[in-house]
């Protein structure tokens, strides 16, 4: 009679393989340590209980193993993996068998030993969905398939082939599953439940843009200061984290945001009040979001329709001793905030500041003129060089009233 575990459930090994690798039996850990003695036997079972169906080649299975290292016998260096393997499974506590069995010149995992795997359950739950005729039942599917995915299939193996081969399709599988499912939110009115899935997306496959999900839910339900700031939040983390600016996605819903904000009924006095900036942010330059910036650019082109301003668009970026754009690193982040600084505290109140990308803010220069432009780079290089410093900032310029002039730029890299 087969022994079963507690609860009365048939023991089986259960598999993480999203978000990292696990094995355990009978709730103990087999493997799931980070440590480098551990490897081999890691990846032997990633490919085996990964591919058990099928099976694996000898070929494939050593070049896993070994990649390009240089092995007097390759063939005998599997086999003693392979042994090894089997004493640590047996050591574990599962069944004495043959754990991995040779079929027609594959290796395959035994079917003695049932696999609980998590990736394998996530493709089931994806077909069932699909293949479901109900829209509830296929809600239901879709949403237990979206959390079955905990994360990057095996994230520490990204460098390997068919590792990162699997890894972009369960990705896909996801988008295709959160998109499904969020579409039957949003026919069946369903925006709480809409929110929770957005934001348990956007936890564990952070920088995808899931963060539409949550602001169109919020939007939706009315919670309209709530998606502003998640607005901020999340504009903040991509610049901060990729450099990257809102998504056209993220700024239709911002757009949308603004034409459906009611409040309720207030004298003129107060909304001025509410309007206001306040005294706390009232010095330097008007540092905004890059979609209010947009907008502010916009209204000025209107407004110089009517001419008597002169108005400037500056763009800031940060460079390094060679005057090359720096890309990435934790210097870059040290710079790009002491640049925000030097930029605030060098041009005037009525000037807007926007973050536009990684060591990159636009500036938008009200009623100066061309020489202006340069006093104002000057005194941003002053502030922001400090010592012997060899990085410094490149400038490019260009008129709002006129064509952009693609070849006009101007560089102060202020070496110490």
């Amino acid at each position: 009679m087969e022994k079963r575990e507690e609860g009365g459930e048939v023991p089986c090994l259960r598999v993480q393989m999203f978000g990292g690798f696990s094995l355990s039996w009978g709730g103990r850990l087999v493997a799931g340590s980070r440590k480098t003695s551990e490897s081999q036997f890691n990846y032997l079972m990633q490919l085996l209980l990964h591919h058990r169906q099928e099976g694996v080649s000898r070929d494939m299975l050593e070049r896993v193993l070994f990649e390009d290292r240089d092995i007097l016998d390759v063939h005998h260096a599997a086999r003693s993996v392979i042994y090894n393997a089997k004493r640590r499974l047996r050591a574990a506590g599962l069944p004495d068998v043959n754990y991995i069995e040779q079929r027609k010149g594959m290796c395959c995992w035994t079917a003695q030993v049932p696999v609980e795997e998590d990736a394998a359950r996530f493709d089931r739950l994806c077909r069932a969905a699909e293949e479901a005729g109900d829209p509830r039942e296929q809600l239901g599917l879709y949403l237990e398939a979206c959390r079955a995915y905990t994360g990057e299939f095996l994230p520490q193996q990204a460098a390997v082939f068919w590792v990162a081969q699997e890894a972009r399709r369960y990705r896909g599988l996801f988008c295709r599953c959160m998109e499904r499912a969020v579409g039957l939110l949003r026919a069946s009115q369903d925006f709480p439940q809409m929110e929770e899935l957005g934001r348990y997306a956007a936890a564990i496959s952070p920088l995808s843009d899931w963060e539409t999900v949550i602001m169109e839910a919020l939007v939706a339900m009315g919670r309209y200061e709530e998606a502003r700031r998640l607005y901020n939040d999340t504009v903040d983390f991509y610049f901060q984290e990729q450099g990257l600016r809102p998504s056209r996605r993220m700024m239709e819903l911002f757009n949308r945001l603004g034409t459906q904000m009611e409040h309720r009924q207030d004298a003129l006095d107060d909304i001025q009040q509410k309007l206001s900036e306040g005294q706390e942010n009232g010095t330097g330059g008007y540092l905004c979001a890059y979609p209010v910036f947009q907008g502010i650019y916009r209204m000025v082109e209107r407004m110089m329709e009517r001419g008597g301003q002169s108005v400037y668009l500056m763009l800031c970026m940060v460079v390094d001793s060679k005057g090359n754009p720096m890309r990435d690193g934790q210097m870059l982040e040290e710079l790009t905030g002491r640049l925000e600084e030097a930029l605030r505290s060098s041009v005037r109140h009525s000037d807007a500041i926007s973050r536009y990308g990684k060591g990159q803010y636009l500036v938008l220069l009200m009623n100066t003129t061309r020489e202006n432009c340069d006093v104002i780079q000057k005194r941003i290089s002053c502030r922001f060089l400090i010592g012997r410093q060899r990085t410094g900032i490149q400038y490019y310029v260009n008129s709002v009233i006129c064509p952009p002039d693609k070849g006009r730029a101007l560089m102060d890299k202020g070496r110490g």
